[in-house]
C-alpha cells in the first residue's frame, strides 16, 4: 500500500471448490488480500471469476476449504453460529446492486433498520436515521415511501443503511451498476466521505470502470485468484 494503514481484513491462501467430482468448480484458488481500516479497494474482473464467492467469505456468509482469512482480526470460523450473525450484524454494513430496500417502510425505517435489529428502541432508531439521511441529503425524503425515490436517492438510502450501526467493514456489491454516470460519481463520493473518514474499510466489487478514481487500489481478479492490485 501506498500509506501504511491498519488491516481490516487480511486473508492468506483462501480456496474454495464447489460441487464433486466433474461437477467440480473451484471458485478460488489461494488468494491472499488485504484491506486496510481507512481505504477504498475495489475488486474488479469478469463475471464468474470469484468476486462473490470472495466477499461472501469477508462476510461470514461462506466458510473457505482452506486457507485462513481474518477480519478485524477474528476468524469466522473459530466462531459459533449466534457468534458469527452478531459480529455481522454489529462490525458489517451492505450496500447492493438492487438496492434491497423495503417497499411498504418509509426511507427513514429502511435505513434504521439494522438498529433495530440490533435492539435499539424504535424511536432512538429513527433519530439517528433521520440524522444520517441528512448527511446523504435525503432529509426531506425521510418519510417517503422507498418505491417513491429514484434510482440514486434509492442507493443513497442503502447507503445511509448499510452506515447507520457505524459497521467497521462495509462491502458493496456493484452499487452503482444500476446508475448513470453523473449519480453514480455522486454516490461514490459520499462512500468516500462518509465511510472513509471513520477509517472503515470500503471493499467495492465492481464492473464499472468510470468509478476507479474513486478508489485507493484496485485488485484484478481472473480464474480464481487476485492477478493484480494496481495503486491508484
Amino acid at each position: 500500500m501506498a500509506v501504511e494503514r491498519e488491516l481490516a481484513i487480511h486473508c492468506r491462501g483462501l480456496i474454495k471448490t464447489y460441487g464433486e467430482g466433474e461437477a467440480q468448480v473451484q471458485a478460488l484458488r489461494g488468494v491472499d488480500l488485504d484491506v486496510g481500516a481507512g481505504e477504498l479497494l475495489m475488486l474488479a474482473g469478469p463475471s464468474g471469476c470469484g468476486k462473490t464467492t470472495l466477499i461472501s467469505i469477508f462476510a461470514g456468509i461462506l466458510d473457505q476449504d482452506a486457507g485462513q482469512c481474518r477480519v478485524l482480526g477474528d476468524d469466522f470460523q473459530q466462531m459459533a453460529p449466534d457468534a458469527r450473525a452478531h459480529f455481522r450484524g454489529r462490525s458489517i454494513g451492505f450496500v447492493f446492486q438492487s438496492f434491497h430496500l423495503l417497499p411498504a417502510l418509509s426511507v427513514a425505517e429502511n435505513v434504521a433498520l439494522p438498529l433495530l435489529i440490533n435492539g435499539m428502541a424504535r424511536k432512538a432508531a429513527l433519530v439517528r436515521a433521520r440524522d444520517l439521511l441528512e448527511r446523504v441529503g435525503l432529509a426531506a425524503r425521510a418519510d417517503a415511501l422507498a418505491t417513491q425515490l429514484s434510482g440514486g436517492q434509492k442507493q443513497r438510502v442503502a447507503i445511509a443503511r448499510a452506515l447507520i450501526h457505524e459497521p467497521k467493514v462495509i462491502i458493496c456489491d456493484e452499487p452503482t451498476s444500476n446508475l448513470d454516470h453523473a449519480t453514480g460519481h455522486q454516490v461514490m463520493t459520499i462512500l468516500r466521505q462518509v465511510a472513509l473518514a471513520s477509517q472503515r474499510a470500503v471493499l467495492v466489487v465492481t464492473h464499472d470502470a468510470r468509478i476507479y478514481e474513486f478508489a485507493d487500489r484496485i485488485a484484478h481478479m481472473d480464474d480464481g485468484t487476485i492477478v493484480d492490485v494496481c495503486v491508484q
